[in-house]
């Protein structure tokens, strides 16, 4: 991601029928096997999926300094959103008028209309956290966002251990030079274009959990300070990240990103004012019995 990148828009508007934010859950489960369990077809934006509490690898001795070492780490139950915050679901919150300044570009008629379903990009930490509360839920961990995105068997992306390609992930459009919402963004509910039907991934290059785009589209805020060497000494169980720091932690790439950048392990970081048409966010909750 680069913070100075020139960037221009193409938006276009039109009547698209999303109904409100929703805050129910969703009942996908993730079985012992590794499988997901049969439940009901995928809800719209703002639904929410439950991860089972237990234990997952984290890291990669491979990766970036900042991804090593590979440790256990045990998260109790918790929601996450599937989809990323779309741009009708922020455009809710901006019409509350909080005195919240628009993203860059941003346009509110596109926002409610044909293309409302693709991600909200632009958004600062500090924006992201709060539209999550707005909502009554909360920004991901760290930990959380990656078991969501790699599961308990250490794949390398959401969708296995195979490299991304163009029909699976909206990735490595950087060097375009500019960003249109409707042709650089895919939907939040669905693949990008082309989607390979012969892989079975039409759907986003789902997560082990059935997450749509954890690998590219909109890089995505968490909770957490960013430390480089945090994972040599981080908590086994429910870890939060640095109780302080000058950057918070992006993860997943975004359509600007090279293929190492979407790996589940990766870590980037920005200030908490950082505002990018790379950067957008999905919300957590804690999971209520």
């Amino acid at each position: 991601m680069n913070p100075g990148f020139f960037l221009s828009v193409v938006m276009l508007a039109g009547v698209f029928g999303l109904t409100g934010i929703s805050l129910a859950a969703e009942d996908w489960k993730y079985s012992e096997s590794g499988k997901i369990d049969e439940g009901p077809a995928d809800g719209p934006p703002g639904s929410m999926i439950s991860i089972p509490e237990g234990e997952f690898t984290m890291g990669d001795n491979e990766g970036s300094k900042n991804e090593r070492p590979e440790h256990s780490v045990v998260l109790k139950a918790y929601l996450i959103d599937r989809y990323e915050v779309t741009m009708t679901e922020y455009q809710h919150f901006l019409d509350h008028d909080y005195g919240i300044e628009p993203p860059p570009l941003w346009d509110d008629g596109a926002a409610t209309g044909k293309i409302g379903d693709r991600p909200a990009v632009g958004i600062t930490w500090k924006y992201a956290k709060q539209y999550c509360e707005w909502v009554g839920k909360r920004l991901p961990t760290e930990a959380e966002w990656e078991k969501a995105a790699r599961g308990t068997d250490g794949r390398r992306y959401p969708w296995g251990h195979m490299q991304p390609f163009v029909d699976i992930a909206n990735y490595n459009q950087g060097t375009t030079g500019w960003v249109s919402y409707p042709l650089t963004l895919s939907p939040v509910t669905s693949g990008t274009k082309g989607m390979s039907i012969r892989h079975g991934l039409k759907e986003g290059g789902k997560s082990a959990y059935g997450l749509y785009h954890m690998a590219g589209n909109a890089a995505e805020w968490v909770n957490d300070w960013y430390g480089r060497h945090y994972y040599e000494d981080s908590p086994k169980e429910n870890p939060q990240g640095p109780s302080e720091g000058d950057f918070k932690v992006l993860r997943g790439g975004s359509w600007e990103d090279q293929p190492v950048n979407l790996r589940v392990t990766a870590r980037s970081k920005a200030e908490v004012d950082y505002q990018d048409l790379t950067t957008g966010f999905r919300c957590a909750n804690d999971e209520t019995k």
